[in-house]
């Protein structure tokens, strides 16, 4: 039974468009109407309500049907943003089309960073899951240059000094490495803005790479690579709402995905629209140099074909003996030359030699003297 009257941004952030702090906000803010009227916080609306978010009449839910979670593993050279002024790929532009609802990323991931990112259509899921009064853990496997020290490592789990205030590592274990690569685990209880990359430039090493391998309760499946997504089913997404603290709702119907197919919960699939884009101008031109040679390859074979397809045209009509060709024979006025006995099929053919479409088997087989007959010229 769906109530009658309900608050206006618990109805937005069901609907899809941001938790309900957001929403809340954007009330605060005047952005969102009601019958053509201001709304203000508190304000209880019904299904036969029009609302309309900055000046766009919106398309609501009332009825609080389970969310959806989408498990994606991020390459490197994808940002987490709808809009990019530079044009860089995004990582929505991966996931598949959501009727009725929009993906809410669950924290983010800067663009040379890899690993777990959790997408839901619960607002109220992603506040709970990203507030830092929550203290969701996030885990993360770092490969720096250099390697810390004793003292180091005590500090990084006690304070280190940042611009926006202290940041300390909730843990930190070493998982050794080679030259001069080290790899670390990190957990942190907090998301800030580049806080792990911040936080080793404090302690005077460089991150090489970095990559999210767990946030709360969530790991990131080994058989997920890069650039795939993983929709979780019904049971896991009430084990992920009952370890959040929030109630379990009922399962939802399968949506079609955006290239129209169900989208299964628990299959993985691979987006179409992922491309690894180099990090570097050299990286871009080997790997224009490298499709350039592709290109390249696949004309001089077309080439190759075509000329073969015409020298065939081109060829004398040759004698076909039980799906085998043999050369024609050719008669030269004025010269006799000596022919060339080839066993073609079980019989002796004459051969000139005049070039041939094909050239026959020449395997050597036992032959009866009676048997042998010559084809004079």
């Amino acid at each position: 039974m769906i109530p009658t009257n309900q608050k206006l941004h618990k109805v937005l952030a069901q609907s899809g468009l941001g938790s309900r702090r957001d929403m809340e906000a954007l009330i605060e803010r005047g952005e969102v109407r009601v019958n053509g009227v201001v709304a203000t916080v508190g304000t209880r609306i019904s299904s036969e309500d029009m609302v309309a978010v900055e000046g766009r009449r919106v398309r609501l839910n009332f009825s609080e049907e389970a969310p959806r979670i989408m498990l994606y593993h991020k390459p490197e050279g994808e940002i987490v943003s709808r809009d990019d002024p530079e044009g860089r790929p995004s990582v929505f532009d991966a996931l598949p089309r959501v009727k009725g609802a929009k993906w809410i990323s669950i924290g983010r991931l800067d663009f040379n960073s890899s690993g777990l990112l959790i997408f839901t259509t619960s607002g109220d899921l992603a506040n709970r899951l990203t507030h830092p009064s929550f203290e969701v853990e996030r885990e993360y496997a770092v490969r720096v240059v250099g390697e810390l020290t004793e003292q180091q490592l005590k500090e990084s789990c006690q304070e280190i000094m940042l611009d926006d205030g202290p940041a300390h590592f909730e843990r930190i274990r070493d998982n050794g490495g080679e030259g001069t690569n080290h790899w670390y685990q990190v957990v942190l209880k907090e998301g800030r803005n580049r806080e792990v990359r911040r936080m080793f430039e404090a302690l005077h090493l460089m991150v090489g790479r970095l990559m999210r391998v767990r946030f709360g309760m969530i790991d990131l499946p080994p058989r997920l690579k890069r650039g795939q997504f993983l929709e979780l089913e019904p049971t896991a997404v009430n084990q992920v709402l009952k370890w959040a603290e929030m109630e379990p709702m009922h399962t939802p119907q399968r949506r079609p995905t955006r290239d129209g197919r169900a989208n299964t919960p628990g299959s993985v699939r691979k987006s179409s629209t992922v491309r690894k884009a180099p990090t570097t101008r050299e990286g871009a031109a080997r790997a224009e140099a490298r499709n350039a040679a592709r290109a390249d390859a696949r004309g001089s074979r077309g080439d190759a074909r075509s000329t073969a397809r015409g020298s065939a045209r081109d060829a004398p009509t040759a004698t076909k003996t039980q799906g085998r060709t043999a050369a024609p024979t050719r008669k030269t006025r004025g010269t006799a030359e000596a022919p060339t006995r080839v066993r073609t099929a079980g019989r002796v053919q004459s051969k000139t030699s005049a070039p041939a479409s094909r050239a026959p088997s020449t395997r050597a087989t036992p032959q009866r003297r009676s048997s042998r007959r010559t084809t004079k010229t």
